[in-house]
This record gives structure tokens, sequence and C-alpha cells, in this order.
């Protein structure tokens, strides 16, 4: 074997100790909560089973992952000393950092980590990915865990760095729950614990401070370094009306609002105590997913119609105000400033079609005025402005829509069935993407067509499959380049999803909140509350 990488963290990490681990409890005894308001209710608790923000948001409190994303998004060790790679980049040897603990008092051991990941794998599109392409993945001693592949995957520590939905270390006995059920127990090994007497879903969830947990010894940045906590309580209030949760802002009676409406941003800018600034610096990448096992969006001229009759910009500006600053749009299956951006296709986004037009392609496609079940989450601000824009244009050329007025979780569960629509099926539902991964085809990976392995909506392309395995194949930026807009191309006529923009919502937080890192998710270690 020839050497080729090793990457570890300072010599620090080895003998770092317990009492370096958190910040001592706030002055005098009182205890310090911090009371966040999510955009959404958590409805559901297990990161692997949904891909929801506000689920992966919940996540990044409780449980940790073998390597996290710094502030530039470039991978660091997280749960590791370092790793080794050799024979060519296929043999990948990991090892676990010292002091690693679940909240149930166990040690974290490498068995965890391959139960952990291997459920991942089965889920995520990225996970799918490195599955194909791996021989084994074993534990060797309660350290070490070490990856051989079939074929060399340099991005092995970013796709384990994901956030969404996150490859998080879970004790090997919830680990090893079916990975289309949702795990019976939170048990993670992150700064903060779960309060599991004290979750009422709709209402509240609760973190307690893991006064046990072992930080790494550099300054965090973003998802990386040492995850140090300066507060005893994290407390999510579900606050389903806007103007409510604002007021409560202003008022001190909560000191994080995650994303408030648009409409509220100049009130709240105005408001003393209050600040109003991105925290997530990357956004989201607005969408639409249409099933393509059940109902009329089977059919790619229905997709494309649907596709041809949205304008982007209306879209973005009923989710973001008129505040241009706050939205691209439109935008492709590529974000722009990502290495693999590009204009191929884009004319039918940029170009305006008539009613007529967009009825004539239906028409051709044989569409015969067929039910399509839109499921309209009407409790996610963001998502419910995209589905009043969209509803009204589709209806407008034709399409027969049924919407479905209901909550976020309801969609979450509903998404999941397979059946056809008279039994409880779907035809289409909004959603948000992480925008920092739509960067290329590996990790855009709603982009993939791997059938049934596919995320909601399952689409089933073999051309752009073997599309993206030549582009990971391929050593040659320009091959990657030409690829790029093939793919590009080809998902415009195939449309897995409709992109609607990106867009970078502002929170808005007390002036007494220190510390608060930026990235592409809220995190609550490093925030001191004055």
């Amino acid at each position: 074997m020839k050497r080729r990488s090793f990457l570890a963290a300072g010599a620090a990490a080895l003998t770092s100790g317990r009492a370096a681990a958190q910040s001592a409890p706030a002055a005098g005894g009182q205890a310090k909560t911090l009371i966040y308001v999510p955009q959404a209710n958590l409805a559901s608790l297990d990161p692997v089973w949904t891909t929801a923000l506000v689920t992966r948001n919940h996540a990044h409190l409780l449980w940790e992952t073998l390597y996290g994303r710094d502030e530039k998004l470039d991978a660091k060790p997280q749960m590791l000393e370092g790793h080794l790679v050799e024979d060519g980049g296929l043999r990948w040897t990991m090892k676990l950092r010292e002091g690693l603990g679940f909240h149930d008092g166990t040690p974290v051991l490498a068995r965890d980590c391959v139960a952990s990941i291997r459920r991942w794998m089965k889920r995520d599109p990225i996970g799918q990915t490195i599955e194909a392409r791996m021989d084994e993945l074993l534990a060797t001693d309660d350290r070490t865990l070490v990856f051989r592949l079939k074929k060399p995957f340099s991005a092995l520590p970013y796709a384990l760095a994901r956030t969404q939905p996150s490859p998080v270390i879970m004790p090997e006995r919830l680990a090893l729950t079916d990975p289309y059920k949702q795990v019976p127990e939170i048990i993670g090994s992150g700064p903060f614990r779960w309060v599991a007497d004290e979750y009422v879903a709709g209402n509240r969830a609760v973190y307690a401070r893991n006064d046990k947990y072992n930080p790494r010894p550099e300054p965090a940045s973003f998802c990386a370094g040492g995850y140090r906590v300066h507060v005893d309580r994290v407390e999510w209030r579900i606050i389903p009306d806007a103007a409510t949760a604002a007021n409560a802002l202003v008022n001190g009676e909560i000191d994080w609002l995650d994303a408030p409406l648009p409409d509220l941003l100049p009130m709240l800018r105005k408001s003393e105590g209050v600040r109003v600034e991105p925290v997530d610096i990357y956004g989201t990448l607005g969408a639409i997913r249409m099933n393509q096992l059940q109902g009329p969006t089977t059919n790619p001229a229905v997709r494309r119609a649907m596709l041809m009759a949205v304008d982007t910009v209306e879209v973005m500006t009923a989710v973001m105000g008129d505040d241009k600053s706050l939205f691209k749009a439109p935008v492709g299956f590529f974000l722009p400033g990502t290495p693999s951006f590009n204009d191929a296709g884009m004319e039918v986004m940029t170009k305006r079609h008539s009613a007529a037009e967009i009825r004539e392609v239906l028409k051709a496609g044989g569409y015969n005025g067929e039910r399509i079940v839109y499921l309209h989450p009407t409790d996610q601000t963001f998502y419910d402005a995209m589905s009043h824009v969209c509803v009204a244009a589709w209806q407008k050329v034709g399409l027969n829509i049924d919407a479905i007025n209901t909550d976020w979780g309801t969609v979450v569960q509903r998404r999941t069935s397979r059946e056809p629509l008279e039994k409880g099926g779907w035809s289409a539902f909004p959603s948000g993407f992480p925008a920092g991964e739509y960067r290329d085809p590996i990790f855009a990976t709603n982009l993939r067509g791997n059938g049934l392995k596919a995320w909601f909506g399952w689409p089933d392309d073999p051309v752009v499959e073997g599309m993206r395995d030549r582009w990971m194949d391929s050593t040659d930026p320009a091959e990657q380049k030409r690829l790029d807009r093939e793919i590009q191309a080809r998902s415009f006529e195939t449309v897995p999803f409709i992109p609607l923009g990106q867009y970078m919502p502002p929170a808005g937080t007390r002036k007494s909140l220190t510390g608060i890192l930026k990235g592409a998710v809220p995190v609550f270690w490093n925030v001191r509350k004055g």
C-alpha cells in the first residue's frame, strides 16, 4: 500500500479533557434558556427518515457526523481525528477521536458509525452513490472504520458532512431500525440532549445542554470545530401565526425567529433590541416535486407544461417580497456561482409562454383533464406562498388541480405514499433543497433518475444516471462541463422537479444573542445570551 494522504486535527484533540468541554452554567445559578421559533412544526424527529428542513435543524442539536462543514462548506473531521487514504483512493481508514459518548451513557464506537452510515445510505441519493461504489464498510476496532471502494470517490468527506438528510451517528441498536421507519428513541452524542417528556407536537420541543459533551479544541465554524454551548436549554416554540411570532420577538418573549415573513421585516428592523440578518447564507432552492409513479404527472408533457406555466420571478416575489437581494430567479438545475452552473435549456425558464401554447403541449402529450392532487401546506410560510402562485398558474392553463390544504407534517407523511391518487396518493408538493448542494451532479441529488431509490417522486431516467456516472468518473474538467450542460438540458425535458428560485430569508434575533454562526443551517453552539 502507498500512503496517499493524511488529514488530522491538532494533537490537542487527543488530550483535551472534559473539564474544558463547556462554559460554566449561568452566573448566580440561574438557568439560561434560549427560545427559538422554527419556520414550521417539528412533526418528525428522525433526520434519516425525512428531509424536512425543520427536522434537519433539530438534528444538529442532538447528533454529530463524522465530518462537519465549515462556513465555506468545506468538509473537516468532526467526530474523527482524521483519515488515511490509500490504494489510489480505494481504501479510506477513519479513526474516531477520544471522548465521544451517547446521551444514554454508552461510548460511541466504530460499529455504531457503520450501522448509522449504512442506514443513511438506504435513504440518501449520495449514500446510494457511495454504496454502489463500495465493496465493504467495516469496523476494525472500537475506534476505526474502513471504507473499501470499487471506484474512487474523492468527495467522501463532503458527502459524510451532509446536512439534509444527514448521516448522523446513532447507537447501533437504533441505527439498525428499518430506514423506512422512524427510530423509536432519540439518542445522539451532540452538545444538546433531547428532553422527551417535554416534547409536545405542534407546541414545544426542548433541548438541554449535554454537560458530558467533549468538543473539539479548535474554534467552531458553522458545523465544524468545537461545539461549545453557553446556554442551559434551547426551547423551540411552535407559533404558526407569523405576526404573533414577530411581536413576541419585539417584546423579548422569544430570542430567535427563524424566518419572519418578508412583510414583517421593515417593522422588525425598526424595533429596538432586534437584529435582522442572514444566518443561512446559502439559502434554499424552492421546488415543486412531481410524482412519476402515479397519476397524470407520470406524463413528461404534463410536467413540462407545469414548468412552463410558472413565472418563477412571481413565485419568488410572493415568497420573499420585492427585495430582490433576498432571492434569485429564474435559476436552472445548477445555481449561479456553483461549479456546474450553465445556461443550457434556460430559455424554457426565461421565456414567458402563452396559455394557448401550454395547452397545445398538454394536448399533444395526451392530457385529458385528469385530476392532479397537489399537497398545499398552509402552515409553512414559504411553501404556502409558492403554492398559491403555482396552483393559480396551472389552473389558468387548464390543468385540473385538486389542491389539498393541509399542514406540513401531513405532507411529510403523505409524500412517502406510492399508492394511486384514489387511495391517498399525491401528484405534487412544494419543497426546499439546500441551495449549496446544487453545485454539481453528484450533490444535486434530486436530479437523480434511479427510480424507487430516488427521493419522493421516484423518477426513473437511466440516461441522466449514465451522464452522472460519467461525470463522477471523469478527471477532465472540459468533459465535466459538457456533461453539466447535457444533464441540465435533459432535466428540462424530463423535469424531475421545477426549480422555482433560490431564496435567502434573514432571521430575526434579539441583540442580546451573540456568537451566532453563519452557514447553511441554524446552529445553537457558540451562542451566548446576554
